[in-house]
């Protein structure tokens, strides 16, 4: 009843899509109760996202659109948090640009959740800033730029796919009407789940739901906490193909999730936290970097721990010099999950405080 009652004060007081942006930004705080039926606290007067519509100006990589007058989509500097006597984060720095896929790593309680819901205002800082696409974290502006799915949300199972969606443009103040609820649907592959009631759908197909309406209204900023946790190898590869479509769009993530391979294939950087700390970061193929040389021979597998690709001409001229037979090369690299063990048994040797719970 407090949802329907809602729906209907939204659809009474929405202003008229051309009105001002004063009277549109004073509405996105009715917003925050999209915030609750995701399943996170609005304790913080956390919000969601909000239309960023008319932005798709700008081109990037070839003439693709991408999101116009923005410095970039995520700015964190210097952020803490404390819990008490517990240190949430302490002192990260992060940056994700326009059309970047970043994703975020770490252990449980490493302090991951507790970055993503500063940006979206759902949680204050102790110390250091967030903004999002210039605005300061938490306001209408920073709010109006993002989009958020939380690992844990809940949708009303009355309602069908068509509803929810149409439901949280009214709440987010999208006139993006009938045409943005297909496009996305298509998007997430639940076209034919268009009337579909959400308590009859999987598990799989609710995850991509979510991903739906955390795209309404355009975002130029998209926050994901597991998207791909629930979703079998078919919906997993649905993601992916999404993610690549959305930074071709300009559209920046920031995914955080446990699944390495999943960020492998589709991410452009890396940030590995720890403790609070920001631990590693960089591109995927750079953090597993390269270990040696393997030589397959006749007299069986010679290995060059300290060689590099570079080497490799001179080690099988010699090895043929000297009478072996040489049936393959290759490059031993190290792997993301090696990279990110070895970062984060770093943070954890080295003396310091307690783990957070965040």
């Amino acid at each position: 009843m407090a949802v329907r009652a809602h729906r209907a004060r939204v659809g009474r007081e929405r202003p008229h899509r051309h009105g001002s942006a004063a009277r549109r930004r004073e509405h996105r705080a009715a917003r925050v109760l999209a915030a609750v039926l995701v399943g996170e606290p609005s304790r913080e007067h956390g919000d969601r996202r909000d239309a960023h519509g008319e932005d798709a100006q700008a081109q990037r990589h070839g003439g693709q659109p991408t999101l116009a007058h923005v410095p970039g989509a995520l700015a964190v500097t210097g952020l803490s948090k404390r819990y008490g006597a517990t240190h949430a984060l302490r002192g990260v720095d992060l940056a994700v640009g326009e059309g970047e896929l970043v994703g975020l790593l770490g252990p449980n309680g490493a302090g991951k959740s507790t970055l993503v819901k500063i940006a979206c205002g759902l949680v204050r800082p102790t110390g250091g800033t967030a903004e999002v696409c210039g605005a300061p974290a938490g306001t209408a502006a920073a709010r109006g730029s993002l989009g958020y799915l939380a690992e844990l949300f809940r949708f009303p199972g009355w309602a069908s796919a068509d509803e929810l969606l149409g439901l949280h443009q009214r709440l987010a103040g999208s006139g993006g009407g009938a045409g943005e609820r297909a496009e996305l649907l298509e998007l997430v592959g639940l076209t034919e789940a268009r009337d579909r009631r959400i308590e009859t759908m999987s598990k799989g197909m609710q995850q991509r739901l979510g991903i739906a309406q955390a795209l309404v209204g355009q975002p130029a900023l998209l926050l994901l906490d597991e998207p791909t946790s629930a979703l079998d190898p078919a919906g997993r590869r649905t993601v992916r193909g999404l993610l690549v479509e959305l930074r071709r769009r300009g559209v920046a993530v920031l995914l955080n999730t446990h699944l390495l391979s999943e960020v492998e294939q589709v991410c452009d950087r890396v940030a590995i936290i720890d403790r609070g700390l920001l631990v590693a970061e960089g591109r995927p193929e750079d953090l597993a970097r390269p270990h040696g040389v393997e030589v397959e021979t006749a007299s069986g597998t010679r290995a060059f721990p300290a060689a590099s690709r570079e080497d490799v001409p001179a080690i099988v001229e010699r090895l043929v010099r000297a009478g072996e037979r040489v049936y393959e090369v290759r490059l031993v690299r190290s792997t993301l999950e090696d990279a990110y063990l070895a970062a984060v048994d770093t943070a954890d040797a080295a003396p310091g405080d307690d783990r957070t719970a965040a």
